[in-house]
């Protein structure tokens, strides 16, 4: 039956003929989606005009007036009817007969119907005070009756709602959160409502209402068909259930899937889940554009007055090289060319979610278009990137939603397309797959003090369960996976091994703690076996810990925690025989004892500074690369080196990589019959941004903090003041430990910390000031993580006493937390 048809049939019939060419519209099998929502709707308003039509008679001055859903002609099958009866108060009692002789019909065919009667005045002055009522009058369309009332109120509605959108847009906001905390998110609910949850049609329309405000617009790319999308599934779901629902229950979803012919419940959840995804990442671009708008509306005027009527300079402030942060939220800057430099997407997402700012969309965007792959393996930069965007807490998940918005994500680790927007039917589960494994990361950045390699409890965190996108035990598969994605990235063998066990692992604590018997030595062993060394089972205890937690309120418990605690206790007490005692420090090469006898024999700093090498392609896992720039300096022993060379380093905005430090006895050919002891300083030093400094120069402001003419505290304290740091992510405090029978010759005292400017400056004056001597350093920044060990001793080159290296470790990390 055409169009025509059913049209005729509704009319030649009266109310019998609309229900069953309504009926016949539903039930045709050729028609869903769109078309069938806009013949539902054309079929409803000439029935509804020719009631008006035969019910007004000679009443002058009405009209009635499609709102809602149904003004923008979106009628599902159990749709309610949002009708306007619109007059111009002539005569109130004709005007409540015609209403009574349009509602009952539609009562009497039992079609819900949501109505009012009202002056233009009324309807105008009901806006004001109720923003449903205001929304539901920026869609309306007129049906029948007098068109200058209805086209008039439009009119005046939609000026009113441009006139007011400074106050009610913040107002709209308040209510769009207060319902998305009520409701949850669209795109991770297993039962989700598609109409009132986060991302669901109500934002949609929210969406447009903005728009309609001329204040800020969303993002249009992908909002029409996510829209579309969801209409679908909810016609569906009308059809399927025969009421008028718009939650998307798990014993629904089977049926839902087949009226729409998918393969199953699975694929209808993740298509929900990316048009959810679609229209949320919309909605945080649209008010933050709002929030913009209206933070520069109010401060311009007083700007303008300072300036004397010029136009204010906009601020931008560097964050890393080629980023810079812009009106709140993180750009690219002028000089950055995303076609020349694979790794600024990473660079840029590390920049904004350690500052705690969002990434614009038109940088995003930018990047999507432009940006070409990374090699393979990755430079060393991408990988530190990832790991620093990965550590950054919170505002990780703002940053990746960014980029899985314009599909970098899978550009850039392909194998997360098949976790992307995966439904978990799991109770315990909260989250997607994919979400689950950025959650991981979150709850992993704040375990990241209790490991020594917080690098690989990050990455297997994003990656523990990327094996769920294929069949069979996710772990087995996602062991496959990892191995091939880690290599990418660009770890060594070693590092691979790590993370490819603690992927194949990762359920094996807590599976074995809750379900065995630990006082079974049997139970140890087998897990002691398949952990291997004490390195892994240290980055399995986190991993495990961080899993549950990002799974839900329901897998973690404080029972839980200790008998995993007690298993990991029981698993390192067997391991404990294989550790390898302290290894013998590597003779130096000939440049390092060169450059030592040169500073021996002028006594004064000596140092070296390469540009680092990249790895041969074609040996993806052999040793790892340099990070940065090598920087090799060689002094005579004496005290406050260590805060002298990292105060230098931080003044010139030097990020430090890793460093060792280490006494280097010099050859008897050379030795005076003084002090014949000289320290060498390893370092791996990368520019914030911009070109490194010259050696010449390093080497003279080294001699000028030697002798206590550079100022470093002070220089350091004016450029914070200058630049003061953003507040975005809150790290985990500090951890300052003291390894027991770490070392036969020293007191190891290891250092967790969050790395800043000035970090390794600040620690080396506090160890200064305790009167300990430096025997060795290891330092490294894994991501945004300082991992530090300092084996010290007393002044006559013993361990320190317990007491003395306790008090040490409490000095070191109240320096720290200040």
């Amino acid at each position: 039956m055409t169009r025509t048809d059913v049209r005729k049939e509704a009319d030649d019939s009266g109310p019998s003929g609309y229900a069953a060419a309504r009926l016949r519209l539903l039930t045709e099998g050729a028609r869903s989606g769109p078309p069938r929502r806009a013949a539902l709707a054309e079929l409803t308003d000439d029935w509804l005009a020719g009631l008006f039509t035969a019910a007004a008679g000679d009443v002058k001055g009405v009209c009635l007036v499609a709102v809602g859903g149904y003004g923008r002609g979106e009628l599902s099958p159990r749709s309610d009817l949002d009708l306007l009866l619109l007059h111009d108060d002539g005569d109130p009692g004709a005007v409540a007969a015609l209403a009574d002789r349009l509602w009952y019909p539609v009562w009497d065919l039992g079609l819900s119907l949501d109505h009012s009667v009202r002056t233009p005045a009324e309807a105008r002055r009901t806006a004001g005070e109720d923003l449903k009522v205001q929304l539901g009058l920026l869609d309306a369309r007129h049906l029948a009756g007098d068109l200058g009332l209805s086209a008039g109120l439009r009119t005046a509605v939609l000026a009113d709602w441009r006139n007011q959108a400074p106050r009610r847009l913040p107002e709209l906001q308040e209510l769009c959160t207060e319902r998305a905390g009520r409701q949850g998110e669209l795109q991770y609910l297993l039962e989700p409502d598609l109409k009132e949850a986060r991302g669901g049609l109500r934002d949609a329309t929210v969406l447009r209402a903005v728009a309609a405000s001329w204040l800020a617009d969303a993002p249009r790319e992908g909002l029409a068909d996510a829209r579309r999308r969801l209409l679908d599934v909810r016609d569906a779901l009308h059809l399927a259930t025969g009421r008028a629902t718009d939650r998307l229950a798990l014993q629904e979803q089977d049926q839902v899937a087949a009226e729409l012919g998918l393969l199953d419940a699975d694929t209808l959840l993740r298509q929900v889940y990316e048009a959810a995804r679609v229209i949320s990442y919309a909605s945080d671009v649209t008010w933050r554009e709002v929030g913009r708008v209206l933070r520069s509306r109010a401060v311009r005027p007083r700007l303008r007055a300072m300036l004397g009527g010029a136009k204010p300079v906009t601020e931008r402030s560097p964050l890393a090289e080629g980023v810079v942060e812009q009106d709140g939220e993180v750009v690219l800057a002028r000089a950055a060319r995303p076609e020349r430099d694979p790794v600024l997407p990473l660079r840029a997402a590390a920049a904004a979610a350690q500052a705690g700012l969002p990434l614009s969309l038109h940088a995003v965007r930018r990047m999507a278009g432009t940006v070409r792959p990374l090699p393979t393996p990755w430079p060393a930069e991408a990988r530190e990137q990832l790991v620093t965007l990965l550590g950054s807490g919170r505002p990780t998940v703002e940053v990746w939603e960014a980029l899985e918005a314009e599909g970098l994500v899978s550009r850039i680790l392909p194998d997360w397309e098949r976790v992307r927007c995966r439904p978990q039917r799991n109770a315990v589960h909260v989250w997607t797959v994919d979400r689950h494994l950025i959650e991981t990361a979150v709850r992993a950045s704040e375990l990241a003090r209790r490991v020594s390699r917080p690098d690989l409890l990050l990455v297997a965190a994003l990656l523990h369960d990327i094996g769920k996108g294929w069949p069979g035990d996710h772990s087995v598969a996602g062991e496959i996976i990892v191995k091939d994605v880690a290599t990418r990235i660009g770890f060594d063998r070693a590092d691979v091994a790590v993370l490819s066990a603690l992927v194949r692992h990762h359920l094996l604590l807590i599976e074995t703690a809750t379900r065995r018997d630990l006082e079974d030595p049997a139970t140890v062993r087998s897990v002691a076996g398949a952990v291997g060394t004490q390195g892994t089972l240290e980055l399995l205890h986190a991993l495990t810990e961080a899993d549950a937690l990002a799974t839900g309120p329901a897998a973690w418990s404080s029972w839980r925690g200790s008998l995993v605690a007690d298993l990991v206790r029981r698993v390192s007490a067997v391991l404990a025989g294989d550790v390898p005692g302290e290894p013998e420090p590597a003779a130096p090469t000939a440049e390092q004892e060169r450059l030592a006898i040169e500073a021996f024999r002028t006594g004064g700093p000596v140092l070296a500074l390469r540009a680092q090498r990249e790895p041969v392609p074609e040996e993806p896992c052999g040793e790892p690369e340099p990070l940065g720039v090598e920087l090799l300096i060689a002094v005579p022993d004496r005290p406050g080196v260590l805060p002298a060379v990292a105060g230098v380093l931080a003044v010139h905005r030097l990020t430090v990589r890793t460093a060792e430090l280490r006494t280097l006895t010099l050859p008897d050919d050379v030795d005076d019959g003084g002090d014949d002891s000289v320290l060498l300083l390893n370092w791996r030093v990368a520019a914030e941004y911009g070109s490194l400094p010259q050696a010449a120069r390093l080497r003279a402001d080294l001699v000028r903090a030697l002798d206590g003419t550079l100022d470093i505290a002070g220089r350091l304290a004016e450029r914070d003041a200058a630049y003061p740091r953003r507040r975005g992510w809150v790290a985990p405090p500090p951890r300052v430990t003291v390894a027991p029978a770490a070392s036969r010759h020293a007191t190891v005292i290891e250092v967790r910390a969050q790395d800043a400017p000035g970090l390794l400056f600040r620690m080396g004056m506090a160890l200064e000031k305790a009167g300990v001597r430096m025997r060795s350093m290891h330092v490294s920044t894994l991501g945004s993580n300082a991992v530090d060990a300092f084996y010290v001793t007393t002044g006559a080159g013993a361990p320190l006493p317990e007491q003395d290296a306790a008090s040490v470790a409490r000095v070191l990390e109240e320096t720290l937390r200040a």
